[in-house]
C-alpha cells in the first residue's frame, strides 16, 4: 500500500459559508426532501421565524407574516429590526447576534450566533431588509455570498425585519415544503405565544387560552376529566387523562418545540406521579398515574443548552447559568481564581415545585375530578400488575427453552464490545430490524453493521392485537419477546434502539405482517412512533442492468426511468421477497445509504379510528380505500419494453 503523504498542506482552515455549505447535518441537522418534519428545509423557516418570535417575546410586534410560493419564503415581523448599520454583519458574520446581550433578549431559543447565517448559506438566495424609523438597510446574498447591499429613507414601511429565502437544491436536492408541516409549526408557534397573530399564506392563527387551546385541539379521544391549566412566570402545563396507552405529553422551552424532551419533560413526569402518590397519600407506581396521560409542559430559561442545532432536546440543568459580575461590570472570582457562576434553581427543583403546589392546590378546589383521576390510577395498577405476571412467566419459559437467543441477533454496543468511540453518535446508529423468517433475517444478519444494527426474527404473522384482549396479547410469545428484546417493558426511555425499523417483504403477506406491527405499536406504545423511532425500510422492487451499469428500483416510475436510461442489454429481475436479494447487494440497503419511511402519527389523529379502519370489521370504505390505492403483480411485473 502506496504511503499517503500528511504535509502542512493537507491542513486547511474552512471559513463560515464554506464550512457550512460542506457540513450542513452539524447545524440543521438531517436534510431531507420536504417529507418529515424535522427535515432541514423547515429547521431553516423554523430559525427565521424564532428570531421573529423572540423580539414579540420581548414586547416588540403582535403579527408575523408567513408565506411560502414555490419554495420560496417570506418572513415579515414588526418588531425592532436588525439595527441598521449591522444587518450584513448579524445575517452572515458567524457568532455574531444580538442574543449574546441578555438585556435585549433574556429568555431566546437562538443563542449561538449561527440561525440565520446558516439559512443564508445553505439558500440559492437570500434577501434580508431591516425596517427602522423610516429607515431601512438592505442586502442580497446568493449561496451565502454578498451580491449588494445599501440604505434606504424615506420608506413608510412599519418598523421590523423582512427575510426572504429559497433553500438550494445543491444542498437539498429536489424538495417540496409540504404545508401540513408548516401549518403545524405555526400553529404550536400561535398556542406558546398567546395574543401573536402568525398569517400563514393569508390565513391566521392565534390563540388566546395558550397550551390549553393546543391540548383541547388535539384530544382525538373524550378525556375523563376536563384539562387541568396551570401556568406561573416561566412556566405553564396542561393535563388530562384519556383512555390510550402510552403517554402523550407535548414539550417546549422558550417557544421552541423539544419533541424529544429533555429535562424539563423528565421533571414534569416525575413531578406528577409524585404529586399524586402524596395526594392521594397512596404508593401509586409512576407509569400508573401517567398511562394515558394527554398534556403539555412550556418554560422559559435563560441561554438554554440544546442536545444539536436543532434544538429538539433541552439538556439544561439550571434555570439560568450566568458568569456573576459586580457593579464595575469586573469578573467576580472564586477563591482559587475561577469565574463565579450565579445558578438559578435546577430546572427539576423548579417544575416539581410548581406542580406540588399548583396541581395539589388545584385538587383539592375541583373534587368532582379526584374520584375519576383515581379510579383511572387504579385501573391502570390492576391491568399493569396482571399483564406483568403474564408477561413474566412467558418470558421465563421462553429464556429456559433458548427462545429468546434464537429469536433476537443483538449489536456489540449492547455487549459492551469493542465499539466505536463516540458513543453518542453510535447512540443515534443503534438499530433494530424486525423481519419474518429465517432467510430475510438471515441476509440482514450476515450484512448488517453488528456494531449497531440488531435482528429481530419473527416466526410467521404476530396475533393481531386489535381484535384481541390485552391479557391475549400479553401471553403471545413473538410479541412479549419483542417488547424485551426493545427494553421498553416499564419505561420507553429504556429503549434499547434508536431506529425501530420493519423489514418485511413487499407482498401480500410481508404487507400483512407489517401492519400487524404497527397496530402493536399504535396500541400500546404510540409514543415510540410520535418519537419517531419507527420505520419501513424500503427495498427494491426491480434490479434493472446491462453490462456497464446496475440500477436498484424502488417503484415502477424508477424502473422505467433506468430502462429508458440504460437502453440496451436490459435485464429486469423482479424481487419479490428480502430473501430473494444476494447477500451483497443488500449490504447496500441497509448502509449508508439506506431508505427509511418513518411512521408518522400527529397528536390530534385518534389512534382507535386508524386502527378501526385498517384492522377491524372490513367496511365499504376500506374495501374502496384498498382497491383504489393497490397495484396489481401484473402492474408491477409488467417491464414495459
Amino acid at each position: 500500500m502506496a504511503e499517503i503523504k500528511y504535509t502542512d498542506d493537507n491542513i486547511r482552515t474552512l471559513e463560515g459559508v464554506e464550512h457550512i455549505r460542506r457540513r450542513p447535518g452539524m447545524y440543521i441537522g438531517r436534510l431531507g426532501n420536504g417529507d418529515n418534519s424535522g427535515d432541514g428545509i423547515y429547521v431553516l423557516l423554523k430559525e427565521i421565524v424564532d428570531n421573529s418570535i423572540d423580539e414579540f417575546a420581548m414586547g416588540n410586534g403582535k403579527q408575523i407574516r408567513i408565506d411560502i410560493v414555490e419554495n420560496e419564503v417570506t418572513v415579515r415581523d414588526f418588531g425592532r429590526g436588525i439595527p441598521l448599520d449591522s444587518v450584513v454583519k448579524a445575517t452572515s458574520t458567524l457568532n455574531t447576534g444580538g442574543k449574546f446581550d441578555d438585556e435585549a433578549f433574556k429568555k431566546s431559543v437562538g443563542l449561538n450566533g449561527v440561525g440565520t447565517k446558516a439559512v443564508n448559506f445553505l439558500s440559492a438566495s437570500f434577501y434580508v431588509e431591516s425596517f427602522r424609523d423610516g429607515e431601512s438597510s438592505w442586502a442580497q446574498y446568493r449561496r451565502g455570498e454578498l451580491e449588494d447591499s445599501g440604505r434606504r429613507s424615506g420608506v413608510s414601511e412599519k418598523n421590523g425585519t423582512l427575510v426572504r429565502f429559497t433553500p438550494d437544491t445543491e444542498i437539498f436536492g429536489t424538495f417540496n415544503y409540504r404545508m401540513e408541516y408548516v401549518e403545524a409549526m405555526i400553529k404550536n408557534y400561535s398556542f406558546l405565544n398567546k395574543g401573536l397573530a402568525l398569517i400563514l399564506n393569508g390565513t391566521a392563527y392565534k390563540s388566546e387560552n395558550g397550551l390549553l387551546d393546543l391540548v383541547n385541539e388535539n384530544l382525538s379521544e373524550e378525556p375523563r376529566y376536563a384539562p387541568i391549566h396551570l401556568e406561573d412566570t416561566d412556566i405553564e402545563v396542561v393535563m388530562t387523562h384519556g383512555d390510550a396507552y402510552g403517554e402523550n405529553i407535548a414539550s417546549f422551552v422558550n417557544g421552541q418545540n423539544t419533541r424529544d424532551g429533555g429535562t424539563h419533560l423528565a421533571a414534569f413526569r416525575e413531578a406528577i406521579a409524585k404529586t399524586l402518590k402524596e395526594f392521594f397519600k397512596k404508593n401509586y407506581a409512576p407509569e400508573d398515574c401517567r398511562q394515558g396521560i394527554v398534556g403539555a409542559i412550556s418554560i422559559k430559561i435563560q441561554e438554554p443548552n440544546f442536545e444539536g442545532q436543532t434544538k429538539t432536546k433541552l439538556g439544561s440543568t439550571y434555570m439560568w447559568e450566568k458568569v456573576m459580575t459586580d457593579k464595575d461590570k469586573k469578573t467576580v472570582k472564586n477563591e482559587d481564581g475561577s469565574l463565579a457562576i450565579d445558578r438559578g434553581p435546577t430546572i427539576r427543583t423548579f417544575v416539581n415545585d410548581f406542580i406540588a403546589k399548583h396541581l395539589n392546590n388545584y385538587l383539592h378546589m375541583h373534587t368532582d375530578i379526584v374520584p375519576v383521576l383515581e379510579e383511572k390510577i387504579k385501573a391502570s395498577q390492576k391491568e399493569r400488575e396482571e399483564i406483568s405476571g403474564i408477561q413474566k412467566k412467558t418470558r421465563e419459559k421462553n429464556k429456559r427453552a433458548n427462545v429468546y437467543n434464537r429469536k433476537l441477533r443483538d449489536c456489540r454496543y449492547h455487549f459492551n464490545e469493542k465499539v466505536p468511540k463516540d458513543k453518542e453518535a453510535f447512540k443515534e446508529q443503534s438499530s433494530i430490524f424486525i423481519t419474518e423468517g429465517d432467510s430475510a433475517s438471515g441476509t440482514i444478519t450476515k450484512v448488517r453493521n453488528a456494531n449497531c444494527q440488531a435482528v429481530f426474527s419473527l416466526r410467521g404473522k404476530p396475533i393481531n392485537c386489535y381484535k384481541e384482549s390485552r391479557r391475549k396479547v400479553a401471553e403471545n410469545e413473538e410479541l412479549n419477546l419483542l417488547v424485551s428484546a426493545l427494553g421498553v417493558e416499564e419505561d420507553l426511555d429504556n429503549l434499547r434502539y434508536n431506529n425501530i425499523i420493519v423489514a418485511t417483504d413487499a407482498d401480500d403477506d410481508g404487507m400483512h405482517i407489517r401492519m400487524l406491527v404497527l397496530t402493536f405499536f399504535m396500541k400500546y406504545y404510540p409514543d415510540l412512533i410520535r418519537r419517531e423511532h419507527v420505520h419501513i425500510l424500503q427495498t427494491p422492487l426491480f434490479r434493472v442492468r446491462n453490462k456497464k451499469e446496475t440500477r436498484y428500483c424502488y417503484s415502477i416510475e424508477e424502473k422505467e426511468a433506468a430502462i429508458k436510461a440504460l437502453k440496451t442489454g436490459v435485464e429486469i429481475t423482479r424481487f419479490k421477497g428480502l430473501g430473494e436479494i444476494s447477500s451483497d447487494e443488500f449490504v447496500d440497503f441497509i448502509g449508508e445509504g439506506m431508505r427509511l419511511d418513518p411512521v408518522k402519527l400527529s397528536d390530534e389523529e385518534s389512534i382507535e379510528k386508524i386502527m378501526e379502519f385498517y384492522m377491524g370489521t372490513n367496511t365499504i370504505e376500506r374495501q374502496r380505500f384498498i382497491t383504489g390505492n393497490l397495484k396489481t403483480e401484473k402492474e408491477l411485473e409488467d417491464v414495459n419494453f
